[in-house]
C-alpha cells in the first residue's frame, strides 16, 4: 500500500525549485540521508516513552498542556542528556551563555 503523498515528492528537484521560488528553505536533505530527522525522531520517541498516557487525550488542549508541562518541568529542567555531558538543557544553556 502506498502513502497518498510519497516522500520522494519532497526531495525532487521540481519541488525544491518551487519552494525556492517562494523563498522557502526546505528542511530535508538529499534522498537517502537517514539522519535528517534523527533529532526530531529521538525527541518524539522520548516523549512517547516518558510521558504517561494510557488512553487517548480527551482534547487537543489537554494534550498540549500535558506536553508543555513535560517539556518545561522535566525535559528541560531535570532530564540529563548524554549529548550535553549529562547535564540538563537548562544547565547547559546557562553554562554556555554565561561564558
Amino acid at each position: 500500500m502506498r502513502r497518498p503523498i510519497e516522500s520522494v515528492q519532497y526531495t525532487s528537484r521540481e519541488f525544491a525549485e518551487l519552494a525556492d521560488s517562494f523563498g522557502i528553505r526546505l528542511s530535508v536533505g538529499r534522498t537517502g540521508q537517514c539522519w535528517d530527522n534523527a533529532l526530531a525522531e529521538s525527541f518524539f520517541a522520548t516523549l512517547k516513552r516518558e510521558l504517561p498516557c494510557d488512553s487517548p487525550w480527551p482534547s487537543k488542549a489537554t494534550a498540549h498542556a500535558a506536553i508543555f508541562e513535560w517539556v518545561e518541568s522535566w525535559y528541560n529542567l531535570k532530564r540529563l542528556h548524554s549529548s550535553l555531558g549529562y547535564r540538563t538543557p537548562a544547565d547547559y544553556e546557562a553554562a554556555t551563555t554565561a561564558a
